[in-house]
């Protein structure tokens, strides 16, 4: 099997690391990561400036391909410049901290595997639920188990699986459930601060705010001790709104 792994907190991450060693374990794995972390980027792609691509090396071994661009530039780059076969399939992590519910939407990580569902390559996201995580093992287990499922029984084109594993000791997972996209969202603020010149700047913080209460949404999954699969896909036509936008008949109004 031949697996393409990025992620957005960086090529020098734990997380990207623990996965890749496990990855190993079952298939060819490149890894084509941001140079720098780039967490929160969502979708962007470098447009207006030009892209590096340097090896990185681990222990004086050759450990992937690191790109001064966003993950979905490194998904481009990685099947298009880098790899000679197109791959079977991309993982996308392992990600420090949620990627679930509305975080689905600012999320580098989940980008990149989004960037992979646009070309017709299976993919899958994965994160572990702290941005100060100590358990990636068990996460890394779960993306290399569902990297055989998918081979085995493929994935529709433009879907990809969004994976978050709660970051506790593997005992304590309690399973691994089927969820949706739930409706959590960030409460945030900018806090204004002065730098030493006086002058003002401003930080965002914020909590995130979980309006779900149902065992089967991904954020109420991870918060009950279970790792969450959730499928998704880069079609945001709302089909319901359709039908119902119908009854304007706008469409044979001239103006």
């Amino acid at each position: 099997m031949k697996i393409l792994v990025s992620n957005d907190d960086g090529i020098g991450s734990q997380g990207i690391y623990e996965l890749v060693q496990e990855l190993k374990k079952i298939g060819d794995v490149t890894v084509v990561a941001p140079l720098t972390e780039q967490s929160a980027v969502g979708h962007a792609i470098t447009m207006k400036s030009p892209l590096r691509v340097t090896k990185y090396f681990v222990n004086n071994e050759l450990f992937g391909y690191a790109v001064d661009g966003t993950p979905a530039d490194c998904i481009k780059m990685g099947v298009r410049n880098i790899l000679k076969d197109i791959p079977d399939i991309v993982v996308s992590g392992i990600n420090h901290g949620s990627n679930a519910a509305t975080a689905i939407i600012y999320s580098g990580t989940v980008s990149a595997a989004r960037e992979a569902a646009i070309m017709d390559i299976p993919a899958i996201a994965v994160s572990v639920t702290s941005y100060n995580a100590s358990h990636f093992n068990y996460p890394a287990k779960v993306a290399a188990h569902f990297c055989k499922l998918v081979k085995e029984k493929g994935l529709r084109k433009g879907s990809l699986l969004n994976i978050n594993v709660p970051d506790i000791p593997e005992a304590d997972i309690r399973g691994i459930v089927l969820t949706k996209q739930g409706h959590a969202k960030w409460d945030e603020t900018y806090v204004c601060r002065q730098d030493p010149y006086g002058k003002d700047y401003y930080w965002l913080k914020g909590e995130m705010v979980v309006l779900d209460t149902e065992p089967d949404i991904d954020q109420v999954a991870v918060m009950n001790n279970y790792a969450s699969v959730s499928p998704i896909h880069f079609d945001l036509t709302d089909y319901d709104l359709f039908k119902d936008l119908v009854s304007w008949q706008f469409e044979s109004i001239k103006i």
